[in-house]
């Protein structure tokens, strides 16, 4: 890293995440950085690895994980800290926000008692300090303080979710992860925690890792893609690089089935096969059996990352990337 450069509010370098019974890793060499006030997305398939590469920065891991690499938050590795410090990161430097509102509270206490409850327990601060700021807070998530009297049952999913992005924000964190946050609301509730999150991350300048398997949300909301495949990162760029030029079959695989309200009608193109077997050792690229690219080499030597060569920014692990888009692939 460039010692002049800022730290990443998230950095995460050659992550590797093995679990009893499997013949591979889970998560196989991620890397991934989060820049303070950024947005970046991490997309894929379901079963990719998306959400264990969120929760790995809380350190937030299957019992029994063999685990390597680094999972630095403000320079500070997650995977090597004590508890004690664990749970002060937990606490305040890192906040997650998922999928499902009603999951993450309890229904027989009040919204007022979930807000205030996590920063009161560590005794930084009073109960009427907490008070004060999870009103603030509230407020800024568009609802006013009249909620804090009320019990989750009382209000609908999308006034819940962001009570539970109003609670993410109260310790002051550095990075807010989300986690396919939008998944059980309806379409109008989505927009508009959507459109919260960028204007909290604007306003409080915290970076933001956002989860989801919808491509088209993830082009509007980001700065950043990954897209992740078998748990592994095989393409990232800016935004609007990436879904304007993939250079990786599987991202370019996924632009295409996801459904549009303009273009052609018909049958949605769908990805044909199977992600690989946990069960079964990989030997080359992942994407492999289901790519109409692949040829002997993609079966034997599993392809690195290497940059388009007019976009550095822009990284691809695929042995032919210049079939997509008529350019030199960078060995």
């Amino acid at each position: 890293m460039n010692p002049t450069q800022p730290v990443p509010t998230l950095d995460i370098q050659d992550l590797r995440v093995t679990l009893p019974g499997t013949a591979r890793p889970v998560l196989d060499g991620v890397d991934l950085t989060v820049r303070a006030g950024e947005t970046v997305a991490l997309v894929g398939e379901s079963g990719s690895g998306k959400s264990l590469t969120s929760r790995g920065a809380l350190r937030l891991l299957p019992p029994g994980a063999a685990v390597e690499g680094a999972v630095r938050v403000g320079g500070e590795d997650v995977l090597t800290m004590d508890a004690d410090r664990l749970r002060g990161v937990r606490a305040g430097s890192v906040a997650m926000v998922f999928q499902d509102p009603r999951a993450a509270v309890n229904p027989l206490r009040s919204i007022g008692d979930f807000l205030t409850e996590s920063v009161t327990l560590t005794g930084a601060t009073s109960r009427t300090d907490a008070t004060a700021r999870a009103v603030e807070l509230l407020r800024a998530v568009g609802l006013d303080e009249s909620v804090l009297r009320k019990y989750p049952g009382q209000v609908s999913g999308g006034m819940l979710q962001r009570v539970v992005i109003a609670a993410a924000l109260m310790g002051d964190p550095v990075l807010l992860l989300a986690d396919e946050p939008t998944t059980a609301l309806d379409v109008t509730s989505q927009a508009e925690v959507i459109a919260l999150l960028a204007t909290l991350r604007e306003r409080f300048g915290t970076g933001l890792l956002f989860v989801t398997h919808d491509l088209d949300l993830a082009a509007a909301i980001s700065d950043r893609v990954y897209v992740m495949y078998a748990g592994r990162i095989v393409e990232t760029g800016p935004a609007e690089d990436l879904f304007a030029r993939p250079r990786h079959p599987y991202t370019a695989a996924l632009l295409a089935s996801t459904p549009r309200m303009q273009g052609p009608r018909g049958r949605l193109t769908a990805i044909e096969g199977q992600p690989p077997d946990l069960r079964e050792p990989l030997h080359g690229c992942a994407f492999a059996t289901r790519c109409p690219l692949a040829t002997e080499v993609c079966d034997q030597r599993a392809p690195l990352p290497a940059a388009a060569p007019d976009r550095p920014e822009h990284r691809a692990a695929c042995h032919h990337s210049d079939l997509l888009e008529g350019s030199a692939v960078d060995a």
